[in-house]
């Protein structure tokens, strides 16, 4: 099994910035893409960014200039750098992690959330 957890939510005010991290752990073989969806109340979950095993980046467009996605050396961590935030950035964000487990074939991983609020 491969497990993801995140790190990093809170309470932000506008303007303001945070820093999301998350690991994978577990029988990891190789890691495909890892990266952040986010879900607000009511609302379906959509990706934020995520980032490819050759590096590559994508970002939903109303993040793009405010929100850097990049990995540790070992390319099991990821980091979501948010500045500028807005209240519509208010939800819970998962990690997500996908590859191939070295005893299960393909995995495709997901965190249990964290929160981020932006409010005044």
């Amino acid at each position: 099994q491969v497990q993801v957890v995140e790190s990093g939510g809170g309470l932000v005010q506008p303007g303001g910035s945070l820093t999301l991290s998350c690991t994978a752990s577990g029988n990891i073989f190789s890691v495909d893409a890892m990266g952040w969806y986010r879900q607000a109340p009511g609302d379906q979950r959509e990706l934020v960014a995520r980032i490819d095993s050759n590096g590559g980046t994508h970002y939903e467009d109303s993040v793009k200039g405010r929100f850097t996605i990049s990995r540790g050396n070992a390319k099991t961590t990821v980091y979501l750098q948010m500045h500028s935030l807005k209240p519509e950035d208010t939800a819970v964000y998962y990690c997500f992690a996908g590859g191939f487990s070295s005893d299960s074939g393909r995995y495709d991983s997901w965190g249990q959330g964290t929160q981020v609020a932006v409010s005044s």
